[in-house]
């Protein structure tokens, strides 16, 4: 048993879950709807038959069963008008009771087969489609990222693909058995009295007329429901990281009255949901039931005429029945359809997306020395007309320490990003060892790159897990070395668990200070050949800085490493200072050089020393 259940689990180990990218990607036109369901389907189709197989054996009692109780109830009618049972015919009651009881018997293991078949194939459809988004978001870039909500990729990871998850397995546990036992009775019935299979015919397109009145408001309303439900995952996930402020200026009531107004908003497009759903269901059990009570009288006429045999009519209203409440299945699933189908397109909006990171054909980067040039370099912000970063040009040698320094909005942050790789130059290049970043392996080239960003970002787990973070393979000899280089050792000796000490969400048992210097300690322990500092002291009080400053000071020796900074007298050591002005530089060099030009660096000194002494006092 032990052996059976471990031959079930290889699909759910992280690298053999499959990708569904390019199912939706090579259907952008349709949103990827049909031909993802068609490619789900396709690369699923052996196990798609022997299921369907299987079920055509698990329904033999409904298929059988009446037939037989028709023939049974024929033969006692029979018997009653002569007096008496033949033998033939109690022979033949005795054998169409065996069948009926072997046909229910093998319903059981007929049963949990298919459902082991179908279950292990949505499972694992199912856990493919979130790999896929996954690993989606990961190629993403990050102005990507900057533009889509966190709110509603939430949403559309968690809600729409268990939308999905829903809609297949009502495909493969309902509408397509549902579709083969209707098609099995409508053969049953034109076989038996063709007049009355053709009664039955009159189900099929009532129904779908019916569908087609009310198709366009129950997709409508879905679609209304699932955009103003990822409206309202938005807005709570903008409250949760708002709260600190919020509540450090006493806006509680006007947060809670912005998500309430998502919330109604929710809340109206669900009623509308389910008064439509519920109008639909109405009526389709109203025509239903009109349908049944003239099958009843049809065959009643048709048997009192002697057209039909009287176990007959027991045969036709249970046909009629079947095949009736077969296509009310398939008509009342359409709002579960329509949302499985609105789902995957909201789904299709993340796995169709473009602004993606290429690494196919890269080249490879193993190791950099940290040599990094500008090229007439440009960059503008998609939709826009003015360029961030005008015409920059400059040459580092590895192991040199640049500061970036200018007003805000001057295109500080933008260089930084472009160096990680996280934005692409609209014009000119930027090279790293001689090499374009353009046409070198992002991913790889990141290895050797660490950033320590203005707001730390550390997750809820211990110290060491925060510095470690994505390292299979360290040693404490190189832990203890960053952890001194980061000046960290008092941090962890204060901690009741030293380093295996829980930080909290975001690292909210910590301070400013700390959190920074442990940021520090996991760029360090990667030992980076590039190291980028954006603004990594301007957000903490004067001893958190002493102390994040001697962090810096250990860290960059040796690295090539660009340093953004708010507080002008934090760089006095680096070996040029470049100042930028509307995405050009106006100015660069040595600390003591650029005050002593009394430019445009010694304005921002003095404004920096102004800004300083004010927020001291």
């Amino acid at each position: 048993m032990r052996a059976d259940r471990e031959k079930g689990r290889p699909f759910l180990a992280d690298n053999n879950l499959p990708d569904y990218e390019k199912y939706f990607t090579s259907n952008r036109e349709r949103k990827g709807k049909s031909g993802f369901l068609k490619m789900i389907f396709k690369i699923n189709r052996l196990p798609i038959i022997l299921s369907l197989f299987v079920y055509l054996i698990q329904a033999l009692p409904t298929f059988v069963t009446p037939i037989l109780t028709a023939e049974i109830i024929n033969i006692v009618t029979e018997a009653i008008n002569v007096g008496s049972l033949a033998t033939e015919d109690l022979h033949r009651m005795i054998i169409y009771a065996g069948i009926i009881v072997v046909c229910l018997i093998q319903n059981v293991p007929t049963t949990r087969l298919r459902w082991r078949i179908v279950s292990r194939m949505l499972r694992k459809t199912s856990a493919g489609i979130k790999s896929s988004v996954v690993r989606k978001m990961q190629k993403l870039s990050m102005v990507y990222h900057k533009d889509i909500e966190s709110g509603k990729v939430q949403s559309k990871f968690i809600k729409d693909t268990e939308e999905v998850d829903t809609f297949l397995s009502l495909l493969m546990h309902s509408l397509i058995p549902t579709i083969i036992s209707l098609i099995v009775y409508i053969v049953i019935s034109i076989v038996k009295n063709g007049i009355i299979s053709l009664f039955f015919l009159v189900v099929v397109p009532v129904n779908v007329f019916l569908t087609m009145a009310f198709r366009k408001k129950i997709k409508k309303s879905n679609h209304d429901y699932r955009v103003s439900t990822e409206a309202m995952s938005s807005k709570l996930s903008t409250m949760m990281e708002m709260i600190p402020v919020t509540k450090s200026h006493g806006l509680e009531d006007t947060e809670i009255n912005i998500v309430n107004k998502s919330i109604k908003n929710v809340a109206i497009s669900g009623i509308e949901v389910d008064k439509t759903t519920a109008n639909f269901g109405a009526w389709m059990y109203v025509v239903s039931a009109l349908l049944s009570s003239c099958c009843l009288f049809f065959s009643s006429f048709l048997a009192l005429k002697g057209i039909i045999e009287i176990g007959d009519i027991l045969l036709y209203q249970s046909l009629f029945g079947s095949i009736s409440g077969y296509t009310l299945s398939l008509v009342n699933a359409l709002p579960q359809i329509s949302r499985g189908t609105e789902a995957i397109s909201s789904i299709s909006e993340i796995m169709t997306a473009k602004d993606v990171e290429i690494a196919f054909n890269k080249v490879k980067v193993p190791d950099i020395e940290g040599n990094v040039d500008f090229e007439n370099l440009y960059y503008r912000y998609p939709n826009t007309e003015i360029d961030v970063l005008n015409n920059f040009n400059l040459s580092v040698k590895k192991g040199e320490c640049i500061a970036v320094v200018g007003s805000s909005g001057s295109g500080k942050s933008t260089l930084m990003n472009m160096i990680i790789g996280f934005m692409m130059p609209t014009s000119g290049d930027i090279k790293i060892d001689g090499k374009s970043i353009k046409d070198i392996n992002l991913q790889e080239y990141r290895h050797h790159v660490s950033v320590v960003p203005q707001n730390s970002i550390l997750f809820s787990g211990t110290i060491r897990e925060n510095i470690t973070y994505g390292l299979s393979h360290y040693t404490e000899e190189d832990l203890d070395r960053v952890i001194k280089m980061a000046n960290l050792q008092d941090v962890i000796e204060e901690m009741p668990n030293g380093l295996d000490t829980n930080i909290g969400e975001h690292g909210g048992k910590l301070s400013g200070g700390q959190r920074q210097r442990i940021t520090i300690a996991r760029a360090l322990i990667r030992n980076p050949k590039i190291l980028i500092l954006d603004e990594a002291t301007s957000a903490l009080d004067n001893i958190s800085e002493f102390h994040v400053q001697k962090a810096i000071a250990s860290s960059i020796v040796g690295r090539t490493t660009f340093i953004v900074a708010h507080r002008l007298s934090t760089i006095r050591d680096a070996d040029r200072i470049v100042v930028l002005e509307e995405g050009k530089i106006v100015e660069t060099g040595t600390f003591e050089e650029l005050m002593a030009l009394k430019g445009k660096f010694f304005e921002l000194k003095n404004l920096s020393d102004v800004a300083t002494k004010s927020i001291e006092m």
